[in-house]
């Protein structure tokens, strides 16, 4: 049979509640945390020495036609025909979202990215490298085609840093460079992911 609650008991559970709450901030407030990991980050960036610096736009935007298109959507169609037949849904699934995020970047205006070289390593916007953590560098430089400087780190899963050169004198790059990291001088041609992105104006 239902027993309607009291006005005390009703008051211990909301002060029961209230008591946990005020315990947990006092104790856990992941805001805080996340604030004060911030900013001994920035103090840390804000310390370096900078020795050299640029700016360069976040990416390229390649210009498409009308065949681009009609053999963009026409790759994307087979593809998704392809995943169906196989039923491989989260094949399709990425097809799907690489589609989006590739028609989505050519909307967007490129963002301005800031570049700094430190007596300890790189920064890339707000985030820092360590030259510990780089295995090598090297500078593919073709006036008119490229002029790009690249980083390869010392872990596998790291994906490379590319760096477009802009205006910058590529030999005072890598003689500053040298200074901190090994030159990698078999690198004579761009990565075939960079020239695969190219070839298709992705």
């Amino acid at each position: 049979r239902f027993r309607p609650l009291s006005h005390a008991s009703i008051n211990i559970k909301y002060w029961l509640a209230w008591s946990n709450i005020v315990f947990i901030k006092q104790f856990v407030n992941p805001y805080e945390i996340r604030y004060n990991s911030i900013m001994e980050k920035d103090d840390k960036i804000q310390d370096q020495e900078i020795l050299m610096s640029w700016e360069f736009p976040e990416y390229l935007k390649p210009e498409r036609g009308k065949i681009w298109y009609v053999c963009f959507f026409s790759v994307v169609i087979l593809l998704l025909i392809y995943s169906m037949i196989t039923i491989n849904f989260l094949f399709a699934i990425i097809v799907i979202i690489s589609s989006i995020i590739v028609l989505m970047r050519f909307k967007h205006q490129p963002g301005v990215v800031d570049f700094a070289i430190t007596k300890d390593g790189l920064m890339v916007e707000e985030k820092f490298y360590a030259f510990e953590q780089i295995q090598d560098f090297y500078i593919i430089y073709k006036p008119k085609e490229i002029k790009n400087l690249y980083f390869e780190f010392k872990s596998i899963v790291r994906p490379r840093i590319i760096i477009p050169l802009e205006d910058q004198n590529p030999l005072a790059v890598r003689d500053l460079l040298k200074q901190y990291l090994d030159e990698n001088l078999e690198k004579e041609q761009e990565p075939a992911s960079e020239a695969f992105r190219k070839l298709f104006k992705l």
